[in-house]
């Protein structure tokens, strides 16, 4: 059965409450052609709002290939949308959030183009993670992108639900994943929730990494080659390298002892492919992705104490650069840095360049 004879069956059972902008965008869904995209929802469901543009009857192009896409927040890198739409088999794209409207599927459709559609789900409450209708898209997509805003609700809404399986899912079966900001955040085995309301500062992490406010969650998403990861973005503009750096300490202190972290500049993205191979797209502001891995466990992580963390590799992932994630490996890195948290404050030097390979 077709994405749309799914949506419409649930519709038609009264379970969605329809609401149109004229009759010639009720025809048009109607038949299962083209959709255009307006500023009312297409649709209301119980917890959730739903837009659409573009034809959900159309086939997909193209095969669908793996692929997980991180993006640091901001302006979207284009190129790396692309390379995920063409993973996409230039098919159907599903936005997921928790606030805003349709703005990310318009700019999937009209600003980047090369999809056959692209629909929204905002989610405004938990109990639409379990709506067949909603399951039965995420089950159709041939991508999926997690928009921006704020994370603490999508742990809240989707975590431990036939959502957030379906999600895994979906990439198990090999189609691509992709999340910007929030959305960026929940894609690690480890998430920084924000579940206090607030947004943690390097400076506060730095001073005390016990701080309530550090309420970092696991066992949300399960993705392939993020097994060890925490992602976060915004991240050189926003200062973020001393709270990455404290959320991988209170990782390892906890006894993850293979957690890293990985941050993304905003208006970068790196781009992971189905052998776990990642590749910088750095947008126009020539952004980064920058790999955090300690090299030694964490001297002091202690309630109401600053941390005491030494010898943690910073290294910076270029657009020349590669990251093999099975083994951590980055090739032809843009940056290596050491760090030291000491005193409630991070201190950031260059690495000692590499020993020459000598002869024997």
């Amino acid at each position: 059965m077709s994405l749309f004879a799914k949506l419409s069956a649930f519709l038609v059972r009264g379970r969605t409450r329809l609401f149109f902008s004229g009759a010639v965008l009720a025809a048009c869904l109607l038949s299962g052609v083209a959709v255009a995209a307006s500023p009312a929802p297409v649709a209301e469901g119980d917890g959730y709002r739903y837009y659409a543009i573009g034809d959900l009857a159309a086939a997909r192009p193209g095969p669908v290939e793996p692929g997980l896409m991180l993006v640091g927040g901001g302006e979207w890198p284009y190129d790396a949308f692309r390379w995920m739409i063409e993973r996409a088999g230039h098919g159907h794209i599903v936005v997921l959030r928790a606030s805003g409207a349709a703005e990310a599927q318009d700019e999937f459709y009209n600003a980047i183009g090369g999809i056959a559609s692209a629909q929204t789900f905002v989610f405004s409450d938990r109990k639409a993670a379990s709506d067949p209708a909603v399951l039965a898209a995420i089950a159709a997509a041939d991508g999926i992108f997690i928009a921006g805003g704020d994370q603490s609700n999508y742990v809240r809404y989707w975590k431990d639900t036939p959502l957030g399986a379906a999600l895994d899912r979906h990439v198990r079966e090999g189609k691509p994943l992709g999340g910007t900001s929030a959305g960026l955040a929940i894609l690690g085995a480890w998430t920084y929730g924000a579940m206090d309301g607030g947004s943690m500062t390097s400076e506060v992490a730095l001073r005390d990494p016990l701080d309530p406010g550090m309420t970092l969650v696991g066992d949300f998403l399960h993705l392939p080659y993020l097994e060890q990861v925490i992602t976060d973005s915004h991240f050189a503009r926003r200062g973020r390298l001393g709270r990455l750096v404290a959320f991988v300490a209170r990782l390892r202190s906890d006894g993850v002892a293979g957690a890293v972290g990985l941050g993304i500049d905003e208006g970068a993205a790196l781009c992971i492919d189905g052998d776990g191979v990642g590749r910088l797209y750095p947008g126009d502001q020539d952004g980064f992705a920058w790999l955090v891995r300690p090299t030694q466990p964490p001297a002091r992580v202690v309630r109401g104490q600053p941390l005491e963390f030494s010898d943690v590799q910073v290294t910076g992932i270029g657009a020349d650069s590669r990251l093999r994630l099975p083994g951590l490996e980055v090739q032809a890195p843009a940056f290596e840095k050491v760090a030291r948290a000491s005193g409630g404050e991070l201190v950031l030097r260059d690495a000692a360049p590499s020993a020459p390979a000598t002869s024997r």
